[in-house]
């Protein structure tokens, strides 16, 4: 079984802030397969279970709050004895540049709290993630900026990035290597 996990905070207020891409990836994937996540108190996650192309996937949207996502990713790889690499992270980061990808297969929380609490709570940096460039304004302090909603402008440069996602759990869930993933939506601009 695959697990893939957008990040995020829980609530309309937050719908469409920086800190919500991961959610916004899994909205969009849940959307093309005609499904929809439903909170389930045991994982505290939204979660949806599907096949896609014969595999059973999970995929989940922590509803703790970004500084404790690694509960629900936790509980969910423990009920179903995923594998860490089995894992797939969607998460916004304010390194890159507005829609800009990152793929890593393994590394550090980069300051992200919400990576930080998953890799003390797996005792891994072991899973995959892709970090969606949120970009950030340094004349605003940070947990304002990323609690902050997309501009027009972002949210129309966001759209293929949320499109690129969607084809990277697609193969991710066909098996096909990360590392040629890793190099084909790496190197888009």
């Amino acid at each position: 079984m695959k697990l893939i996990v957008g990040l995020g905070n829980p609530g309309s207020k937050y719908q469409k802030t920086r800190h919500n891409i991961g959610f916004m990836v899994i909205d969009e994937m849940l959307k093309k397969l005609g499904e929809t996540a439903r909170l389930d108190a045991k994982f505290v996650a939204e979660v949806a279970i599907h096949n896609v192309e014969g595999q059973k996937v999970c995929f989940a949207k922590p509803s703790t709050y970004m500084n404790l996502s690694g509960e629900a990713i936790q509980k969910i790889m423990a009920y179903y004895d995923i594998s860490i690499d089995d894992v797939l992270i969607f998460v916004d980061d304010v390194n890159l540049e507005t829609g800009k990808l990152r793929l890593r297969e393994t590394g550090g929380h980069g300051g992200h709290n919400g990576l930080k609490n998953i890799i003390g709570l797996l005792h891994s940096e072991g899973f995959k993630r892709v970090r969606i460039g949120v970009d950030n304004q340094t004349n605003i302090p940070l947990d304002q900026y990323v609690l902050g909603n997309f501009t027009e402008d972002q949210l129309i440069t966001l759209q293929k990035s949320i499109r690129s996602s969607v084809e990277i759990i697609e193969a991710f869930i066909k098996q096909v290597s990360f590392k040629d993933i890793m190099t084909k939506y790496n190197t888009q601009t």
